[in-house]
């Protein structure tokens, strides 16, 4: 399964953002799908997820309230709404397929990563 991310770009504080991912084929499995980020010199850090139905999402407390992840029911395909941001977001946004149905904030219950495109938010 490849996934490719888009939407990616360069805004001003307090901007906004959608950025979308798309996996080749569909898994032979209820996949949740989550986002993850990475700035330089930082190690990757989870941003949001949701269930292989759509209906459950959770967040990491930075971007929470500022951030909405969704994906229709059963598409292999999720988008991040990213609104008032601010120069911490700056990073890698990178988009995996998990192995379980619910969401899930954990790196290692991933199976398939997309390569990511650059979030770069000036002050």
């Amino acid at each position: 399964v490849q996934l490719q991310a888009s939407g990616g770009g360069s805004v001003q504080t307090g901007g906004s953002l959608r950025l979308s991912c798309a996996a080749s084929r569909r898994t032979s499995s209820n996949n949740g799908m989550g986002w993850f980020r990475q700035a330089p010199g930082k190690e990757r850090e989870f941003v949001g997820a949701v269930s292989w139905r759509g209906d459950r999402t959770i967040y990491a407390d930075s971007v929470k309230g500022r951030f909405t992840i969704s994906r229709d029911y059963g598409k292999s395909a999720v988008a991040l709404q990213m609104s008032s941001l601010k120069p911490e977001d700056t990073a890698v946004y990178i988009c995996a397929v998990s192995r379980r149905a619910v969401p899930s904030r954990e790196p290692s219950e991933y199976a398939y990563w997309g390569q990511g495109t650059q979030v770069t938010v000036s002050s």
